[in-house]
């Protein structure tokens, strides 16, 4: 039915006809020469730890993670699903955090959610934080409007924020955690 303008790499013929198809180049990218790909690049999948895997060190990411094993070090994530039979031992931040298994330390992200597995001991700075029935946790909660703004540019050790002698300002959890 309809029909798109052409659009040509060369001039049109010297007729001097000025109803001719306006001339349109590729944008050209710096010295290389290649023409800059528009194309939305796919969403990469989620990268997995299996359970037998053990990491002493900091494992950070702009992705998504998925931990089944055990990290003895700080993680940073997009989205941290901590598995099941997942331990970590270290300051979590994250903007997406689902806890299922074991976390021991600080616990920061924008949304925070312990499922009826969680075992957590450590303080938890959220923006919005659900709790289910069951889950273990022992430790304080705090809403803050920003938990990720202190972390992202800090290591932890270097944080005075990461000591337990600030647990005094926040209250406790209490309802919808049990202790284990």
């Amino acid at each position: 039915m309809f029909s798109k303008p052409k659009i040509s790499d060369t001039p049109p013929s010297g007729d001097g006809d000025s109803s001719a198809q306006p001339t349109v180049k590729p944008a050209v990218s710096g010295a290389t020469g290649e023409t800059p790909s528009f194309q939305a690049k796919p969403k990469p999948s989620p990268s997995l730890l299996s359970s037998d895997l053990t990491i002493k060190g900091n494992v950070i990411t702009s992705g998504d993670i998925q931990i089944e094993g055990t990290i003895e070090g700080d993680v940073r994530a997009h989205l941290l699903t901590v598995g099941e039979s997942a331990t970590i031992k270290g300051e979590i931040s994250a903007d997406d955090v689902v806890v299922n298994g074991r976390v021991i330390g600080r616990l920061r992200g924008l949304k925070v959610r312990l499922t009826a597995t969680a075992r957590v001991e450590g303080d938890i700075v959220h923006k919005t934080i659900a709790i289910e029935s069951g889950a273990q946790f022992e430790g304080t909660v705090q809403r803050q409007q920003d938990p990720l703004g202190d972390s992202k540019n800090q290591p932890a050790a270097a944080s005075p924020a990461t000591q337990r002698s600030d647990s005094r300002d926040a209250a406790p959890a209490t309802g919808g955690a049990a202790r284990g």
